[in-house]
């Protein structure tokens, strides 16, 4: 699934192919895309950059015009040589970037909208977003400060929850937050109030290292699509890459206990976790 380091990878590769190139042509079986393309048409301006923030990906056209999409559970963003052929069906594309030698296809994507710099300043959820785990500026005292500040706001939000909140740290999925807890020794279900600094700062830490991690690029300049399977214990058999993520019924790599999940928070989002490793404390 789709999570910040996923779309920290499309960025990266989109901007080295499709970045400062012009665009020689625009697709979209999309609406609302498709009216903004037949008043102001793509055809012609530059890709300016591609950058993420947290889950959302955007696209900055020349003449002050963002794409801005968010991948849900299963859009993605492929990238193509002119006339290669498309890897999954047309009926699934919703938006196609061409340049001379790229294409930049959208596939399952649920949303996805065109902004300018004030709209996407006014109306869109990005601003809102909490401190990008992944930008160049992120730092784990400023990760510890909006954990602290959401504690204080609400008390008895469960920690899982408060760490899949992107207006808290944007950029973690329902993977890395099981991870994360797991490696901070802290109860997925506990109360903010009951949480730590120390505890905090481990966390927000463990989530930095583990993203990092995770979107090395190791090709130099190359295009890079997919780095592999998301890894949090080094281990490089991809049945040995997770803590307790989906290990329901396992034993837990550390103590040998068994690994636990239940559905949490309003989504029923799954949590995995070791009641051993990670007690609980009121």
């Amino acid at each position: 699934m789709p999570e910040g380091d996923t779309i920290y990878r499309a960025a990266r590769a989109l901007q080295k192919a499709i970045g400062g190139k012009i665009v020689t042509g625009f697709e979209t079986g999309l609406a609302k895309l498709a009216r903004v393309n037949d008043d102001t048409p793509l055809a012609g301006r530059v890709v300016e950059k591609v950058e993420s923030r947290g889950k959302w990906c955007l696209i900055y056209f020349s003449g002050d015009l963002i794409l801005v999409t968010h991948m849900l559970m299963n859009g993605s963003w492929h990238l193509y040589r002119t006339g290669e052929r498309w890897q999954m069906p047309r009926t699934r594309m919703r938006m196609v970037v061409r340049t001379a030698e790229w294409e930049a296809v959208g596939f399952n994507v649920p949303v996805a909208e065109f902004h300018t710099a004030r709209s996407l300043a006014r109306s869109s959820q990005v601003p809102k977003l909490g401190p990008d785990i992944l930008s160049e500026s992120f730092t784990v005292e400023a990760g510890v400060a909006r954990l602290a500040a959401y504690a204080q706001e609400h008390p008895d939000a469960e920690i899982a929850v408060a760490l899949l909140n992107q207006r808290v740290l944007a950029g973690l999925g329902n993977v890395y937050k099981s991870e994360v807890a797991f490696a901070a020794g802290v109860n997925p279900f506990r109360a903010m109030r009951t949480i730590t600094q120390r505890e905090m700062e481990v966390m927000v830490d463990v989530a930095q290292r583990y993203m990092k991690a995770n979107v090395v690029d190791g090709k130099g300049d190359g295009i890079v699509t997919y780095s592999g399977n998301r890894r949090t214990t080094r281990a490089m058999d991809r049945e040995e890459r997770l803590w307790v993520y989906r290990r329901q019924g396992q034993e837990c790599r550390r103590c040998g206990a068994v690994i636990l999940m239940r559905k949490q928070g309003t989504q029923a989002r799954s949590t995995y976790w070791c009641p051993e490793c990670q007690p609980w404390v009121e």
